[in-house]
């Protein structure tokens, strides 16, 4: 599966059809701002969270970061793990920044 893009997510999460996000940035880059029905898993502890993400191996699973460098480490780990179905948010916050919504806090 290819990753995704700003407008692509935004269009799926109008429409009613988001898939399981979640942001892999630290807690204070989640606090400052983040999407809706968001999950914060930090990159760092992923490895971990295996476990409690097992069940979602079968789900389409999109990866969220500040730039889409973290995220990509982290579709890329559980690609690797058998979520097949795990897609990057291409340019992280600062694409949905700069495709989305301008107002959103990311630096």
């Amino acid at each position: 599966m290819n990753d995704i893009t700003s407008r692509e997510l935004k269009e799926r999460i109008d429409a009613g059809t988001a898939p399981v996000m979640i942001d892999v940035r630290e807690p204070h880059e989640w606090d400052r701002q983040h999407l809706d029905g968001v999950k914060t898993i930090s990159l760092s502890t992923i490895p971990a969270h295996l476990p409690e993400l097992e069940a979602l191996k079968g789900e389409e699973v999109v990866l969220i970061c500040r730039s889409g460098g973290r995220s990509g480490q982290a579709t890329q780990f559980l690609r690797s793990k058998g979520f097949s179905n795990a897609r990057n948010l291409i340019g992280g916050m600062l694409g949905w920044k700069a495709e989305i919504d301008p107002e959103f806090d990311v630096d």
